[in-house]
C-alpha cells in the first residue's frame, strides 16, 4: 500500500533505499521497481519538454501524482541516492512503448512491468529523448 501523507512517503522511500542498499543487484533493481508501481497513477503530471523545472525527489513525493515519466524519474532518483557503484549509468529513455529506466550497460528495464526487472530487448531501446544519470544528479546539486 503506497503511503498516504507525505511524510509517510518519506520514511518509506527511506527505508526502500536502505533494503536496496545492501541486496544483490537483480534484486535490488525488482525492489525498487515494484516500489515505485505501487505509487498512485495519473496519465499526466510531467513533460520531456519540461525536463529543466521537473522536481527533485522530495517535491515528487510530495507532489504524490506518478504518470510513467513521473514514476521513471523517482526510481532513477531512488538509484541515485543508492550510490552503488553497479548502478552508475542508468538512464531514463522515451521508447515507443512507454518511459523506461536502463540500468547495467541498458541490461536491465525499469518501470516496464510491476513485478519484473526484465532483459532489454532490442525493440525497447530505440528511444525518442533520454537523460542521463549523471544529467540528473547535476539538477541535485
Amino acid at each position: 500500500m503506497w503511503p498516504q501523507t507525505f511524510p509517510e512517503r518519506l520514511r518509506a522511500w527511506a527505508e526502500l533505499r536502505a533494503q536496496a542498499q545492501s541486496l544483490p543487484l537483480e534484486q535490488a533493481l525488482s525492489t525498487v521497481n515494484s516500489w515505485w508501481f505501487c505509487a498512485p497513477w495519473c496519465p499526466y503530471h510531467l513533460h520531456w519538454d519540461d525536463q529543466d523545472t521537473w522536481p527533485d525527489p522530495w517535491q515528487l513525493l510530495d507532489d504524490n501524482m506518478y504518470c510513467s515519466l513521473a514514476r521513471s524519474l523517482g526510481i532513477m532518483y531512488t538509484i541515485i541516492m543508492l550510490e552503488r557503484p553497479d548502478l552508475q549509468d542508468a538512464v531514463i529513455i522515451e521508447s515507443d512503448s512507454d518511459n523506461l529506466v536502463l540500468v547495467c550497460q541498458k541490461k536491465y528495464i525499469l518501470n516496464w512491468d510491476a513485478g519484473t526487472v526484465v532483459n532489454t530487448s532490442p525493440e525497447i531501446i530505440k528511444s525518442r529523448r533520454q537523460v542521463s544519470q549523471d544529467t540528473i544528479k547535476q539538477q541535485l546539486r
